[in-house]
């Protein structure tokens, strides 16, 4: 099933069931007001959602309304808990070796995580607000798991049973800001303001044959102003799963339902090497500083700018069948004034 969150002025709108082709949807209050809620009492919120997933699929809720993501919030508007991996270690091996740092071949077998801001999470259509450009704004095309209740100490072996949820998420990044956060041993904060979320959020089996091995494989396709900028595959490459993510995660602390656990940005190898830019045939990148670091990396220096106010980000996955998944990030960054 696909479950929305809707604008209804309110900090935690209103849950809203979404038909599989993403073209109508149905409020409802009597299982649960928001995303949370039902998170919270899955084991018997799931089947009665999902019961009113089948009677939408086929037609048969006449008080359902057409759906508009542009009215869609984040499906978790605000989270107990964000934390964001870095499973696609490609990425990071391309960015450190962009600036000539070495590999600890630990980042192979202990997955990178850091803990962001979950207090506003951006809706699929909402704005990029920020105040200077000169902080090098980017985006990351990711993919996030959501959690129900995972005990201290969960294996990875048992970890992928509590995965409720999966969506789509533009982690925004201010990749000028890092360093000098970086410097401090302290991990980011100012460098990663809100990251925006797909418009629906949808239950692993809705993926069919595409979820399997606690993966997603399908490609993630990213456009910038237009332009196709990125389609590597999420099942490809991804050296930690996402059962190994929330295990990584649990190891010191309980997760409290609705916990978002994000994959890192999607990252593929390409003939062994860093792969080529969508221009050029490649399968390209989910982020601009990938494709600066193989700028670097060939040519001695970056040449594609960080995101301009007015740029223009579309963030979507397609099924075999080139149907929208999750429906797409569609963000276009602006200035406060």
């Amino acid at each position: 099933m696909k479950l929305a969150t809707m604008r209804n002025g309110t900090r935690d709108g209103e849950l809203v069931v979404v038909s599989r082709d993403l073209s109508r949807s149905v409020a409802v209050p009597e299982i649960a007001r928001t995303l949370q809620a039902a998170l919270d009492a899955w084991d018997s919120s799931a089947p009665s959602l999902n019961a009113i997933a089948v009677e939408l699929d086929a037609g048969r809720m006449p008080d359902a309304t057409p759906f508009d993501p542009k009215f869609a919030m984040a499906p978790l508007p605000r989270a107990y808990q964000w934390a964001d991996g870095s499973a696609y270690v490609n990425h990071v091996e391309l960015v450190r070796r962009a600036r000539g740092a070495p590999m600890p071949p630990e980042f192979w077998t202990d997955p990178l995580m850091y803990q962001g801001a979950s207090d506003n999470m951006l809706g699929a259509c909402d704005d990029i607000v920020l105040a200077d450009e000169a902080w090098g704004i980017d985006f990351e095309g990711e993919i996030a798991a959501v959690t129900g209740d995972v005990p201290m100490g969960t294996k990875a072996a048992k970890a992928g049973a509590f995965i409720r949820l999966l969506m789509l998420v533009n982690d925004v990044s201010l990749r000028n800001l890092i360093p000098a956060e970086l410097a401090k041993g302290f991990g980011f904060f100012q460098s990663k303001p809100a990251s925006g979320f797909s418009p629906v959020a949808v239950t692993p089996d809705e993926l069919g044959d595409a979820w399997r091995d606690g993966r997603v494989h399908l490609p993630l396709v990213s456009h910038l102003n237009g332009a196709l900028f990125g389609r590597p595959d999420a099942g490809i490459d991804m050296t930690f799963d996402f059962p190994t993510l929330i295990a990584h995660v649990a190891r010191t602390r309980e997760l409290e339902a609705g916990s978002i656990v994000g994959s890192g940005t999607v990252s593929n190898k390409e003939d062994g090497g860093p792969g080529r830019p969508a221009a050029a045939g490649g399968v390209g990148y989910s982020c601009i500083a990938e494709q600066r670091c193989v700028e670097t990396i060939q040519g001695g220096e970056p040449s594609t700018p960080f995101l301009r106010f007015g740029d223009r980000v579309r963030i979507e996955m397609l099924d075999a069948r080139g149907r929208s998944v999750f429906g797409a990030i569609d963000q276009t960054v602006r200035s406060p004034a």
